[in-house]
């Protein structure tokens, strides 16, 4: 008996998603005593010291109370935070458990679900999961200003009339890459009004927002757009596992049909509460990763790496070469990166900003790795 074959069909062709190293786990293995995590892109300044507070003075006596499964008071705050109605936001375990229910509930088997050939692996693990048809269309050239980002043209002329769903990460993960409002609304204009568009939206608050729109500002004219965020990265919340969809309210109440009850706990909700309050937190979290980002690709450039534009929290930095015996004496060294093998590019190695004196710390290590390890 093969167990396997008990899956649904588009189980059965599955590959787990690869969340990467565990820092304590390989820390605990290699005997070191602190591990330089730059892979997950987390945020190095953490939450908001409002945040902090909260959860500091929580006693978790109500730990006995199911959280408020609606998520009231979040989506409150999160729609006065975008001036958008409560009723669009969908609350979710992370953005990660929300791509892959928007997949649930609007991809049937056969269906064909479009996403750029270096966009986020969980876009084409939702498609797969849903019984759906993935559709990866290749990406830009790598010459080009937005080297293997999305091609809006090749994007737009893979959509067909089975198409349901299309996937696009503005900024993009692991490349760093984005569109313009420019681009990103003359493609819009050609998805067909019986797909629904996911622009995933993980790195917004890291962005420069004269380069990269804001995708909730075009939903009046394109109501099957669904915008996905997440309190992970610049909130600092990655532990408490919260994120949102803003989507029309009618495609938000679809949605609620299949979301899992209680799928944000009560801690996480309050903390998100808190931390969306906290602008001026954010602003200070943009300032120091751009000014981080310059000197981190600098310094890699100046080690003779080819280093990809980027409006998130991470760049994209290729070696010339297999980067595997890079990362691997990285991590013999203490410092964990993130492989892009599984995303098709071999020579690349995905770089997490860090705080100004784990960027120091790194580019040493690295430069030491070059020129000892691999001579």
């Amino acid at each position: 008996m093969q167990i396997e074959q008990l899956a649904a069909p588009g189980v059965q062709r599955l590959t787990a998603y690869d969340p990467g190293y565990d820092p304590e786990t390989i820390r605990l293995q290699l005997g070191l005593p602190r591990m330089l995590e730059l892979g997950s892109n987390e945020n190095g300044h953490g939450p908001s010291a409002s945040v902090l507070e909260l959860l500091r003075g929580r006693d978790f006596a109500d730990a006995i109370r199911y959280p408020d499964a609606g998520g009231r008071k979040l989506r409150s705050a999160i729609g006065a935070r975008w001036a958008v109605d409560p009723r669009a936001i969908t609350l979710g375990n992370g953005s990660h458990e929300l791509l892959v229910l928007i997949a649930e509930t609007f991809v049937a088997p056969g269906d064909e679900v479009v996403f750029p050939q270096y966009g986020f692996a969980v876009f084409k693990l939702a498609a797969i999961g849903s019984g759906g048809l993935p559709v990866q269309v290749s990406a830009l050239p790598r010459s080009g200003a937005q080297p293997l980002g999305a091609d809006p043209e090749a994007m737009a002329q893979a959509l067909s009339s089975r198409t349901r769903l299309v996937y696009l990460a503005n900024p993009n993960n692991p490349t760093g890459t984005w569109w313009d409002r420019a681009t990103l609304a003359r493609f819009l204009v050609r998805v067909p009004h019986h797909a629904v568009v996911v622009i995933d939206e993980a790195y917004r608050e890291y962005v420069d927002e004269r380069l990269v729109p804001d995708a909730v500002a075009l939903q009046d004219l394109h109501p099957h757009v669904v915008v996905t965020r997440t309190f992970s990265k610049a909130h600092g919340l990655a532990a408490l596992r919260i994120g949102y969809a803003i989507s029309n309210p009618a495609l938000a109440s679809v949605l609620e049909r299949t979301r899992l009850t209680f799928n944000a706990n009560l801690y996480a909700q309050r903390a998100a509460t808190a931390a969306i309050a906290d602008r001026a937190h954010v602003e200070r979290v943009r300032a120091a990763n751009a000014a981080e980002r310059e000197k981190l690709a600098a310094g890699l450039k100046s080690l003779g790496l080819f280093v990809f534009p980027s409006q998130g929290n991470f760049v994209l930095a290729d070696f010339g070469r297999p980067a595997k015996p890079v990362e691997d004496a990285l991590l013999r060294r203490g410092a964990i990166v993130r492989p892009m093998g599984g995303y098709g590019l071999p020579n690349c190695l995905r770089i997490t900003v860090g705080l100004p004196e784990e960027n120091r710390e790194f580019l040493e290590l690295l430069e030491t790795v070059l020129r000892e390890d691999l001579a």
